[in-house]
């Protein structure tokens, strides 16, 4: 939940017409799609991480708390840590092949190992 903090609104002018309404800069989540019409790309990433090697999915379009969702299913079937951020899904280690079955299982089949 983000709070509302005074320095945001430095040099805003306010209105005395009791219908305006304050205009944010945020944008509105997209819906999320049906998961049939979901195009998930699964990668093996190891770019800025050490050396290690994290099984990366990329590719999905809806709500960041759908995203957190998948993320901590995918994380629990795998046995593994991870994390959602920035509109991917991070799972530590390489299991392409197992998050490729499992989201298929899901109804998610046009998922692919790219």
């Amino acid at each position: 939940m983000k709070q509302n903090h005074w320095k945001e609104r430095i040099g805003i002018m306010y209105s005395t017409n009791p219908d305006f309404e304050y205009e944010t800069n945020q944008v509105e989540e997209e819906e999320t799609l049906p998961k049939e019409k979901q195009s998930l790309r699964i990668s093996l990433d190891k770019r800025n991480r050490g050396g290690k090697s994290v099984t990366l999915i990329t590719g999905f379009r809806g709500k960041q708390d759908s995203l957190d969702e998948i993320g901590k299913w995918l994380k629990t079937k795998c046995g593994v840590g991870g994390a959602v951020k920035n509109g991917e899904i991070l799972i530590q280690g390489d299991f392409r092949q197992k998050v490729l079955e499992l989201l298929q299982k899901e109804g998610y089949i046009k998922s692919r190992i790219i």
